[in-house]
């Protein structure tokens, strides 16, 4: 397990608990009482930590080492009912975006989302996360397969960003996003998009536009990431944490601000630290909308999502 800067307290904590645990069984000396003030400690330390963290803070758990990825999300809800599709039929296909048909429970879907690396080998087999044009174009290819088997859509989001390589922006970058928006606005079939870890820039809108948005608490969804921001505006990445505050970018700015629709709470700790329940809580939640927007024939879908979006960022006075 690997720990945050803010997270050493409970680093501590643990291997405390741990050695106490060690003694108890290598002698006979009773410590249940001290390992349970331990843990009673543990406790009280990871609530009042993770109860209160910065925006900052929320951006280094998106980035966890340790937090589940696209492929772990779909493998924990679909099991072996998902069969992976590839290529977007005119120049490759692009690793770090994946998707497919699988099921939870009777119900099909399509999901689409981009994938991490776990070492130094899957992070460039996966160009970190960061999809190429033809990765777009991928995903648009196996939404239009969905609208055409009236299957509804998953997206997981998680990059920080689309690919900015002169290679990408010789094959359309920007084009194959812009497609990807226009078109999502007007699939005929339920689309559920969730970020489970970030949400930056128009990588993400690629695959970002749908009937519901839903954000896992520890994530973060801008324009730009804290970084990026604070060099542009103060020429060094040390002000990052105060970019991180003023792009609004954590689940709670982006539901005030009603550009999302839920929240999705995280177990204490993060995702990554009770992943059977994080795969849970998700697979409930997109079985929970999709129940809702079924009732809406493809007509209403349409308009509904198109007014959601037409109504972003209009501010009366």
């Amino acid at each position: 397990m690997e720990y945050l800067d803010f997270e050493l307290p409970i680093k501590e904590l643990e291997e405390q608990l741990d050695k106490c645990m060690i003694i108890g069984e290598e002698s006979d000396v009773d410590v249940t009482e001290t390992c349970k003030q331990i843990e009673k400690k543990l406790t009280e330390t990871r609530k009042d930590i993770y109860k209160n963290l910065t925006a900052w803070q929320r951006v280094q758990l998106s980035r966890h080492p340790n937090r589940p990825y696209t492929l772990d999300y779909i493998q924990a809800i679909c099991g072996d009912t998902f069969l992976e599709l590839h290529g977007d039929r005119t120049v490759k296909d692009d690793k770090a975006m994946i998707g497919g048909l699988g099921k939870i429970g009777d119900q099909s879907y399509m999901f689409i989302g981009q994938q991490k690396g776990y070492n130094t080998k899957t992070r460039q087999y996966r160009n970190f996360g960061m999809a190429n044009p033809e990765g777009y174009r991928k995903a648009l290819r196996l939404m239009k397969s969905a609208e055409k088997f009236q299957v509804p859509v998953v997206c997981l989001v998680d990059t920080p960003g689309a690919y900015p390589g002169i290679e990408a922006e010789e094959r359309g970058q920007g084009e194959a996003i812009a497609r990807n928006i226009l078109e999502m606005t007007r699939l005929k079939v339920p689309v559920i998009v969730v970020i489970i870890g970030e949400g930056a820039s128009g990588g993400a809108l690629g695959i970002g536009v749908g009937d519901k948005v839903l954000m896992l608490e520890n994530t973060w969804y801008s324009v730009i990431s804290p970084e990026s921001c604070s060099s542009i505006l103060w020429r060094s990445w040390e002000y990052k944490e105060r970019a991180a505050e003023a792009l609004k970018l954590t689940a709670t700015d982006m539901k005030k601000l009603k550009l999302i629709d839920e929240i999705i709470r995280e177990p204490a700790g993060g995702a990554h630290a009770n992943r059977p329940k994080t795969f849970e809580t998700v697979k409930n939640k997109i079985s929970s909308h999709l129940e809702d927007l079924q009732k809406l024939s493809p007509k209403e879908l349409v308009n509904q999502r198109m007014d959601k979006y037409a109504h972003m960022g209009v501010f009366n006075g």
